[in-house]
């Protein structure tokens, strides 16, 4: 089982903001997907949970055509996505931005798995806290959290540690590496923090311009030949 993206195009206008992409991400296995600013990453994870059409090319998961699939949909058959800028409720305490993640469940799995407290026991603590007093961080992990609730098989992240104090970025980081191990599910992260990106990847995926530079296994990639994409 997994994502399979082939020859994807989309465009913003008359402006290409992806050209021909084409990438897998496999389960048990994090997929990290790098390169400067402005070359087409996010626009990439949100043509795979289906939040911006495509004009060309397919995504494939769990063996099936999900490319004209609705992001609701996209949500019922396993994927979850934790946006850059996190978009929790503010107003909502932490117990109601984690119910939020119920939408796509059937009734029988309406609960919040005990791994979410296990991974982020701050979030515990603060059930009845409103999402909008908590740090950048902790907002984080509540983003990371509700994408959990849906028991996804495809998890989305996009840039989690961005503007993150570094005890949390660890906490990220293990959650991360532990959600891989258990095997059930295939991480698609786009991560800035090369240091970050570089401990958990399995697969490398290095855009520029809209396109795939390079992929492939960790092991199969030259560091220097990543960083060269990344530095601005």
């Amino acid at each position: 089982m997994m994502l399979d993206v082939r020859s994807l195009d989309l465009h913003y206008g008359a402006a290409q903001a992806l050209r021909s992409v084409s990438m897998k991400a496999e389960i048990g296995k994090v997929t990290c997907l790098v390169g400067r600013n402005g070359v087409g990453k996010s626009s990439l994870l949100r043509a795979i949970v289906g939040l911006k059409p495509v004009s060309g090319g397919s995504i494939g998961w769990d063996g099936a055509d999900v490319t004209k699939m609705a992001p609701a949909d996209r949500a019922r058959r396993g994927i979850a996505y934790v946006p850059q800028g996190r978009e929790i409720f503010p107003l909502l305490t932490v117990r109601e931005n984690l119910l939020t993640g119920y939408a796509p469940l059937p009734r029988s799995q309406r609960s919040i798995p005990d791994e979410v407290f296990e991974l982020f026991p701050v979030l515990k603590s603060m059930l009845e806290r409103r999402g909008g007093d908590l740090s950048g961080g902790q907002q984080q992990q509540l983003a990371i959290g509700r994408a959990l609730v849906t028991r996804p098989r495809l998890l989305v992240l996009d840039e989690p540690t961005e503007g993150i104090q570094p005890s949390i970025i660890k906490d990220i980081g293990r959650a991360i590496s532990y959600l891989r191990d258990k095997g059930t599910m295939a991480i698609l992260l786009v991560e800035q923090y090369f240091d970050f990106a570089r401990d958990l990847a399995d697969d490398w995926v290095v855009m520029e311009r809209g396109e795939v530079m390079l992929s492939g296994p960790r092991s199969d990639l030259d560091e220097q030949e990543v960083r060269k994409y990344l530095t601005v």
